[in-house]
């Protein structure tokens, strides 16, 4: 049965946001990795397998809490990680997909702040390999909006709670900070392992 313990990551290479907003946000993070330990044995029980219904039972309470807590851990991660150690800019490959879209890198990330100013939850960069091309995809929940069939390469936390401590309804301030955070070299690594 597999066991998660949350990862570390390096705060103290982000600038612009404060030590107390980004413990505050690991510690909801610490939350799901708890939660998703704690569902992964519930589906296994045979009391959850009595009574399913897609109105409600435990089996449809489980996997739908599975999807959420479970998601909240993987873009969690993907978020950290392309946040600290900011480093770099994109690589030859990025920028080629960048520039056969959005035809330059500044109308690429306007297009990103645009979609984090208008989403409730997350925005995702990613290759969609059903059209081979990037896509900017929001979602307005951990378990709303997900594509498949997709490789994540940046991930923006954009509820409240990533940024309200610092930043209060001046989410625009936050996106411009994460901007300035971004760790390319996170990003290109993604990139690189995609076939387009």
């Amino acid at each position: 049965m597999p066991n998660l313990k949350p990862k570390l990551y390096n705060f103290a290479s982000i600038q612009g946001i404060s030590e107390h907003q980004l413990r505050e946000h690991y510690s909801l993070y610490e939350a799901y990795v708890k939660k998703v330990n704690e569902l992964d044995s519930m589906d296994k029980l045979s009391d959850c397998f009595k009574d399913a219904n897609a109105t409600f039972s435990c089996m449809r309470s489980v996997k739908l809490g599975e999807t959420f807590a479970l998601n909240g851990v993987i873009l969690h991660q993907l978020y950290f990680e392309n946040i600290t150690n900011p480093c770099g800019s994109p690589n030859s490959k990025m920028m080629k997909l960048i520039n056969s879209q959005w035809h330059s890198k500044e109308n690429f990330m306007n297009c990103i702040k645009s979609a984090c100013l208008s989403m409730r939850g997350w925005v995702i960069v990613c290759v969609d390999y059903l059209t081979k091309s990037l896509r900017i995809i929001g979602l307005d929940a951990h378990d709303v909006g997900s594509l498949w069939c997709a490789t994540p390469l940046m991930v923006i936390d954009v509820y409240e709670h990533a940024y309200f401590l610092d930043f209060g309804t001046n989410r625009g301030k936050y996106v411009d900070t994460i901007f300035g955070n971004l760790n390319w070299n996170s990003i290109n690594a993604r990139v690189n392992c995609v076939r387009i």
